[in-house]
């Protein structure tokens, strides 16, 4: 295998869509060059659904275009572990589902969807808090429940990654290794993303520093940046309303080139790794709300897709990481002569 830094270049393909037709998505993912995407909220004909409440009609039916339009998932994005940890009013809107309960339907669900969709990811999350505690105090639970959510996805040949994010128990760099350390299982990786750190008032070096503390855990990467000029301190709820300015990669205050130069020493080593696992490689999942971010999702347009993937390529290049997108040999290998 190649010692030369490389990655795999996906997209949320709700992202690029207008009105999440799978038509647009994947219309828009395939002209820009893309092979894989990560599937999250799409209409495949009956309106609208995350992908958890996609019937085995709609399944099928998407698995027919992906193949007419080359495209592969690369993760189920699902929102597993974004219900609360205690059942305890804290003025949020956030679910509660007993555990039991949540491991047998929907993290059982989503290991069924990543079979339909062949595909060996999972994205999740590490659970809210009670809003205004300290998420440390409750890292021991949500550690508890991400190993059991490991395992079942073990037992099916798949691996969980576990999204940082505001608002969750994994929100910091420090809080994601220590959840990886807890959890201590292979099944289970972390998913770094500088969009969701920055936007919790955090400068660039702190970045870099919280990537330093995941980068033994990163299984695979969402790419997005943000930039607010008015953000002057660190924000330990972030609100909505905070969710709007996101920015390509080579934009923001994540400091992609610096994190991207330091992280290709790792990809030869973490692509064999993801690849005895079944995983094609090392994902870098393009996620970047350029036209609007929330708890659940964001919107970019197909344009937006394209600014955002323009970015990062510019990254990419700088920092000498190779990736590939469909050129003409692929459409030769494709038509047959």
């Amino acid at each position: 295998m190649s010692q030369t830094p490389r990655v795999i270049i996906s997209a949320f393909g709700d992202e690029a869509a207008i009105h999440k037709t799978a038509w647009e998505q994947y219309s828009a993912l395939s002209a820009l060059g893309l092979e894989y995407y990560s599937l999250r909220f799409i209409d495949a004909g009956n309106g609208i659904k995350n992908v958890m409440q996609l019937t085995k009609t709609e399944i099928s039916k998407l698995r027919h275009m992906e193949g007419d339009f080359a495209l592969n998932v690369a993760s189920i994005g699902s929102p597993l572990g974004k219900v609360k940890l205690l059942d305890q009013e804290d003025g949020t809107k956030n679910r509660y589902v007993p555990f039991k309960k949540y491991l047998a339907s929907e993290v059982s669900k989503a290991c069924e969807l990543a079979h339909a969709f062949e595909t060996k990811l999972i994205r999740g999350f590490s659970f809210y808090h009670p809003k205004g505690s300290d998420p440390w105090q409750h890292l021991p639970q949500a550690a508890d429940q991400l190993g059991e959510m490991a395992e079942m996805c073990h037992r099916s040949d798949l691996t969980l990654g576990v999204e940082i994010e505001a608002n969750l128990v994994g929100q910091s760099g420090a809080l994601m290794a220590e959840l990886h350390r807890r959890v201590n299982h292979p099944a289970v990786v972390t998913i770094f993303d500088g969009g969701n750190i920055v936007s919790q008032g955090y400068s660039t070096l702190e970045t870099y520093e919280q990537y330093l503390s995941m980068k033994p855990s990163i299984g695979w990467i969402h790419v997005k940046d943000y930039h607010n000029s008015n953000l002057k301190q660190r924000q330990t709820h972030v609100e909505e309303d905070m969710l709007k300015n996101f920015v390509p990669a080579d934009q923001g205050d994540s400091g992609h080139e610096q994190i991207f130069k330091d992280f290709a020493a790792e990809l030869p080593k973490l692509e064999r790794r993801l690849r005895r696992r079944g995983i094609a490689g090392v994902f870098l999942d393009l996620e970047p709300h350029l036209k609007g971010g929330g708890q659940f999702g964001g919107f970019s347009g197909p344009d937006g897709m394209g600014v955002a993937l323009k970015g990062l390529t510019r990254v990419l290049d700088y920092v000498g990481i190779e990736y590939h997108l469909k050129d003409f040999g692929d459409l030769c290998a494709d038509r047959g002569f």
